[in-house]
């Protein structure tokens, strides 16, 4: 590795000391379905998002609640106590596409037709207000 790559890599590293965030990789649903619920909880309190995402009758909404779940706990870990209620906000979520699988499904007089079976990686960063208000600054 060279010298800008490595010092590019251990500022990278030294951000996300203090971000805290979770990422769900390989979901085999589309990025257009999972995108419509990221939109209802970005920028929502976290609390006030899981009552959201739990009674969401979208199935990805279960998995962006783990998701959620996951995040606070990171939260938790990296700052030693416990989440208060109206604390922690989703600063970003976003949705990008990840490898397809493509398959073929038989069509009429020998013909092929390709299914594009999407799946995508979903990323979610949660901080408190305060903090936030800092790194915008």
């Amino acid at each position: 590795m060279g010298n800008r790559k490595k010092k590019s890599a251990e500022l990278i590293k030294e951000t996300r000391k203090t971000q805290y965030f979770a990422k769900l990789k390989n979901v085999p649903s589309s990025p257009r379905k999972m995108r419509l619920v990221a939109d209802m909880v970005r920028g929502q309190e976290a609390f006030k998002a899981l009552g959201i995402l739990k009674f969401s009758n979208k199935e990805a909404a279960a998995k962006v609640e783990k998701l959620l779940r996951s995040a606070i706990a990171n939260w938790e870990q990296k700052n030693e106590r416990k989440a208060e209620n109206g604390e922690l906000f989703i600063t970003s979520i976003f949705v990008d596409a990840a490898p397809m699988l493509k398959r073929l499904r038989t069509a009429p007089q020998g013909r092929g037709y390709r299914i594009r079976k999407r799946s995508n990686h979903v990323s979610l960063f949660v901080d408190t207000k305060d903090n936030n208000a800092k790194t915008e600054a």
